[in-house]
């Protein structure tokens, strides 16, 4: 799903992405339920980025990565721990490109999410390349999803992955 968000572009700039698990859900300007075999997402777009919202057999965990006013966990290349029963697994990177490749990389994405059952983007009012997408999947048990952030007046991409699944027993 692809929408133009009706807001003012709040993200002004990669850098001032930061991350949180557990907050409450945040006032959102788009929002995508999904069910993935038996587990409940929600994908929601924010005028600072983006909140994820897993509940599943009891359990719930809330991802954020946005423009949070004094927040002090800046965005983390890599995070992995526990969130009850669950193991969590995040990890972010920054693509730089220059303007002729960050064009074609922004309608690259916005055409895959677009068109995506799973899929949820919202291109931000003046500048076509200015959006944030989120793509989710079930996949071997765990639920995983991606998200981009597009800064075009920087040539910057914010990307993320995470995934999450009830831990499974090692076998010998």
């Amino acid at each position: 799903m692809l929408t133009t968000l009706k807001t003012s572009y709040t993200d002004t700039r990669a850098a001032d992405l930061a991350w949180a698990l557990g907050r409450e859900p945040l006032p959102a300007l788009a929002v995508l339920d999904l069910e993935l075999s038996g587990a409940k997402l929600q994908l929601r777009l924010l005028g600072a980025s983006h909140q994820v919202l897993l509940e599943e057999e009891g359990r719930d965990c809330s991802e954020t990565v946005a423009c949070m006013p004094g927040s002090s966990t800046p965005l983390p290349l890599g995070v992995s721990k526990r969130v009850g029963e669950w193991e969590y697994e995040f990890a972010a990177r920054v693509e730089t490109l220059s303007h002729g490749s960050f064009a074609g990389r922004a309608q690259e994405l916005l055409a895959l999410v677009a068109d995506h059952p799973n899929g949820l983007a919202g291109t931000f009012p003046g500048s076509p390349h200015a959006f944030t997408a989120m793509l989710a999947q079930r996949h071997e048990g765990q639920v995983r999803w991606r998200t981009w952030h597009a800064y075009p007046q920087e040539g910057q991409l914010v990307v993320t992955r995470t995934r999450i699944g009830v831990r499974m027993p090692a076998t010998l």
